[in-house]
């Protein structure tokens, strides 16, 4: 199987490099440079455009940033899409609306193709480790080829029926971490405002049966003052804007999230958008602020 992978940011360059450990042909393309020649220098084929690395592979994993990205790579609305999709298996693993990924399924299989969804759990250093988790979904067939094929960067897949089964099940899981981790700060913040040790209430936590990888993980940035982004704020508000879109056009209540959406669009808002989602507490400091002048 000839195989190509396109998008080689945040997530996709690692991914890339774990699925090279199997995928000896593995062709790669990317829009900047320095992702490609680490890729290169590990034995991945760099393809010159995301034309050439489409049309020269049977299975084109896409790791893009978003709608618009997809659209662009894949040529949708031009005559060359036809081209590019004819035949080949395209495995969307970045995450978008159900909708988006729903009509860009009708796309690829009129135009010859076959589309299977697989969004992936999991921050950087889970993409690092191979121990992502994807949610797989399309033909039974291909949902088996693609879930055989991501084995080196996913510990556990599950299949999650037809399009958009697998971005629906990602969007629900996002929901869960976003409050999550909102949560977390929140009470991080309380427990700084009540004078408490934050080293001392990561401990508490830690010891407790609300700990969890995610919580063991977010305390430890916090306590070591650590804003590098695992996961960006950016991201998490673009993800969590997409759980709110699908949750209100399906009439389904999300008063946490909502809450939580606010809070990262506030510290979006304050510049803070590049570093790691814990940044939210900065809006939670920053609230803090404003009800005190209140």
């Amino acid at each position: 199987m000839t195989v190509a992978f396109l998008g080689l940011g945040h997530m996709g360059a690692p991914m890339a490099t774990n699925l090279l450990k199997t995928q000896l042909d593995l062709t790669v393309w990317n829009r900047s440079l320095p992702a490609l020649e680490r890729l290169g220098e590990l034995g991945a084929t760099i393809a010159p455009t995301a034309r050439d690395a489409i049309r020269g592979a049977a299975t084109v994993l896409l790791m893009l940033a978003n709608e618009a990205a997809i659209d662009d790579v894949l040529e949708r609305g031009s005559p060359a899409f036809t081209d590019n999709v004819r035949g080949r298996l395209i495995v969307h693993m970045g995450t978008t609306s159900t909708d988006f990924s729903r009509k860009l399924a009708a796309a690829v299989e009129a135009a010859g193709g076959r589309y299977v969804e697989a969004p992936v759990s999991g921050s950087r250093v889970p993409a690092e480790q191979g121990s992502l988790v994807a949610m797989v979904s399309g033909e039974e067939a291909d949902v088996a080829t693609v879930r055989d094929l991501v084995q080196p960067m996913c510990s556990k897949t599950f299949a999650c029926g037809r399009v958009p089964g697998g971005l629906a099940m990602k969007l629900a899981v996002n929901l869960f971490l976003i409050t999550m981790v909102t949560g977390l700060m929140e009470a991080a913040h309380f427990a700084r405002a009540a004078g408490l040790d934050i080293a001392l209430f990561r401990a508490v936590i830690d010891a407790g049966p609300m700990s969890s990888d995610v919580s063991r993980v977010k305390l430890d940035k916090l306590v070591n003052d650590d804003f590098a982004p695992q996961a960006s704020l950016a991201d998490v508000l673009m993800n969590s804007r997409l759980v709110a879109d699908a949750a209100h056009s399906s009439a389904v209540a999300t008063p946490l999230l909502d809450q939580a959406n606010a809070l990262y669009a506030k510290a979006d808002e304050m510049g803070l958008g590049g570093i790691d989602m814990i940044g939210v507490l900065r809006a939670l400091e920053e609230a803090t602020r404003d009800q005190r002048k209140g």
